[in-house]
This record gives C-alpha cells, sequence and structure tokens, in this order.
C-alpha cells in the first residue's frame, strides 16, 4: 500500500493506492476505507491483485481538506474531475459504493469516454418511487446514549456481525475511526442531508448516457438502498448486466463478503 498528498486547486486531497496493472478507481462509501478505516479492507486487496486500485478519500474525509464549496453532488463532480486531472486519469475501471457509488453513477453520465467499465455496489443517487433511501443520520444518533445497533442494522445484514460491531461498536470507538466516521457523515451531510436522502432527481433520466459495460450488484438484505433502486439502476443503462444480488449481505456488501462481491467485480472486468 502507498499513499500521497495530491494537491487539488489549492487544497490537499488524499489518495491510496495499491496494485498494477489497468488503473481501477474506487470511490468509498459509509463502511469503508477513508470513512471508518485508514488501511484498505479485504475486497480491495482481493482487487489489487489484478488492478491497479486507487481511491482517493472524499472532500473532508480522511486527510482530504474539506471544500466548503461543495452543496450538491455536482460540485463533487468536478472536484473529482480535478483530480483526474492531477492523477493523469484518462481511463479507468470506476468502481463505487454507496454515496460512492452516486457519483460514479454521477461520472458516468457526464464522461462515459473516461471510464472502460462501470461497476456500481448498493449505489445511491436515485429516487425510486415508494422506495426511499433510509435516513443514516438518524440512525447515526447513539440510542440510549451508546448504542449503534440501529446504525449497524441499516448498513449490515445484520447489527450482531462481527464486521459491523468492528466499524461501528457501542460506545466510543478507537478515536481515529471515530473522527473518519463524523467526517464521513458530515461530507454526507453536503450533498444527500434533504430528504429523500442521497439523490439527484434528474440522475435517473441521464443513466441512458452510460452506454459502456456496466455490472450493478446489491446485498440481498440492504436495509438502506433498496433492491429496486439496483434494479433501476441495472434497467436504466443500455449495456448493465442484470443485478447481482449476493446472498446474506446488507448494504456493506464489499466489507461482508469480501471474496463474493470481489470475485464477481474481477469476473466482470475480465469478461
Amino acid at each position: 500500500m502507498s499513499g500521497q498528498i495530491v494537491e487539488v486547486n489549492r487544497r490537499n486531497v488524499q489518495v491510496l493506492e495499491t496494485g498494477s496493472g489497468h488503473p481501477l478507481l474506487y470511490l468509498h462509501g459509509f463502511a469503508d476505507v477513508h470513512s471508518v478505516k485508514e488501511n484498505w479492507l479485504p475486497f480491495h486487496e482481493r482487487l489489487a491483485g489484478h488492478a491497479r486500485v486507487i481511491a482517493p478519500a472524499h472532500p473532508g474525509c480522511a486527510q482530504t481538506d474539506e471544500n466548503k464549496d461543495i452543496d450538491t453532488v455536482e460540485d463533487v463532480v468536478f472536484h473529482y474531475l480535478e483530480v483526474l486531472d492531477a492523477l493523469k486519469l484518462t481511463q479507468f475501471d470506476l468502481v463505487g459504493s454507496c454515496v460512492g457509488g452516486w457519483i460514479a453513477a454521477e461520472l458516468g453520465v457526464r464522461h462515459p469516454e473516461k471510464i472502460r467499465k462501470l461497476i456500481l455496489i448498493g449505489a445511491a443517487g436515485l429516487f425510486v418511487q415508494g422506495a426511499l433511501i433510509g435516513d443514516v443520520f438518524m440512525n447515526a444518533q447513539p440510542e440510549y446514549g451508546s448504542s449503534y445497533a440501529s446504525l449497524r442494522e441499516m448498513l449490515f445484514a445484520s447489527a450482531n456481525q462481527p464486521n459491523a460491531l468492528d466499524m461501528f461498536p457501542d460506545g466510543k470507538g478507537e478515536l481515529e475511526d471515530e473522527v473518519r466516521r463524523y467526517q464521513m457523515l458530515r461530507f454526507g451531510s453536503r450533498i444527500g442531508f434533504k430528504p429523500p436522502y442521497f439523490y439527484n432527481h434528474s440522475l435517473r433520466n441521464r443513466l441512458h448516457r452510460i452506454t459502456i459495460p456496466a455490472l450493478v450488484i446489491w446485498g440481498e438484505h440492504d436495509h438502506m438502498v433498496p433492491l429496486s433502486h439496483g434494479e433501476t439502476y441495472a434497467r436504466s443503462m443500455p449495456q448493465a448486466q442484470s443485478v447481482r444480488v449476493i446472498p446474506k449481505s446488507g448494504h456493506s456488501v464489499h466489507v461482508e463478503n469480501p471474496d463474493v462481491t470481489a470475485q464477481v467485480v474481477l469476473d466482470f472486468l475480465a469478461s
């Protein structure tokens, strides 16, 4: 693993990089590198055996400077266009999870020529009637002063899974992990706080512009972003495969079942 701080428009952006091969840009979600953990997770390490994995931290997350000019997902897209210029990435595979999947889709509808293949994992971003995205902000408030069970239940298949308890323990966890969790919630509030959370109403009607091969992956028991969102993504992108549902997994499918999820991604990239 290697990391660097890249200056982008007079702001510092933390970028982790590992592996070799064709570049794969990874955009993180709530239960992830940069948003909880400092280092790569097993899912990313599996991908790095076959690709050059590059993961920038979103504005205000980890060691990336906060950008107070960001109010909408459009602002984040322009930020990432400048990050791509700074990293000299002209074409790459793009994998995004959760909010990172939303940003990936927004990049895809604007600049499909930059992306070789697109993979969305439990991606937010859409408004689907009757299937609203869950309120992660309310669930991030501890119950009874110390319990994060409702947040774990939203982000994982079960609140009592070991990996869920590791990332979102009751009481106070590791200080640096706590800071990263707060930073990610703060970033999320900039683009997704207005109910119904984490969506751009215009995105759905723009997905036909993503004419590159695309894959949508969802957890069987996603309690944050309903499966109908994944089905809508897959149905709306001309070259997307049918949504791949990973059994016994929740919203953080890449954390809960890293080997299975990574293999699905790698098979798609190699096909």
